[in-house]
């Protein structure tokens, strides 16, 4: 009878063994489906904020960063490129940058920027998507005879001022886009972060 007895020890062990790999093995199992709730690297790539030193930016000077894949310009204008922003208002589509999604709230002025001398553009042209390049010298172009400086798009040749507002007769039909950003500080700018109302 004693030899016909089970044993309850290795009952027992064999019982917290099976327990403890199934435990382990569930575990395993739902790493990846609660892993699948978060949002991909590409997702929160595409809209992490950039943190971008302007320290090192002269005037004149443009600083190309990438902000949910496209292209942000920062550009520090010189004040005779800002004193003649007004004097071709008449030129442009959008002087007054009427267009609500061209730029957020606090760069619908004059100057589209936080700080008159810091511009932020998104370096896109609102016609088919293309780069346009970077003229800042106040001299005649092939495209203008009255160039005051800013921004030709090659592709169909659109033209923006130093505000990146765009020209009457450009294929392109509104204003470069400003994105939200912010100032951390004088040489700090976070792109992608609304900036608070003073």
């Amino acid at each position: 009878m004693a030899e016909n007895a089970p044993d309850l020890g290795r009952r027992r062990f064999l019982t917290a063994t099976c327990a403890v790999v199934g435990g382990v093995g569930g575990v395993f199992a739902a790493v990846p489906f609660f892993s699948s709730f978060k949002p991909s690297a590409k997702a929160v790539s595409a809209g992490v904020p950039t943190v971008v030193d302007i320290s090192k930016l002269t005037e004149g000077a443009q600083l190309i960063e990438v902000w949910r894949k496209r292209p942000v310009w920062i550009i520090k204008r010189s004040n005779e490129s800002l004193a003649v922003l007004d004097s071709i208002k008449e030129r442009l589509k959008d002087a007054e940058s009427e267009e609500v999604d061209q730029q957020p709230k606090y760069a619908k002025n004059g100057t589209r920027s936080i700080k008159p001398n810091i511009l932020v553009l998104v370096g896109s042209c609102t016609h088919l998507g293309c780069s346009p390049k970077f003229f800042p010298e106040m001299k005649a172009e092939d495209w203008d005879s009255e160039w005051k400086g800013g921004f030709y798009c090659p592709c169909h040749s659109s033209k923006f001022d130093m505000a990146g507002r765009v020209f009457n007769g450009s294929p392109a039909p509104t204003n470069l886009v400003v994105p939200i950003h912010r100032y951390v500080d004088d040489n700090t700018i976070i792109i992608g972060e609304e900036q608070e109302a003073a």
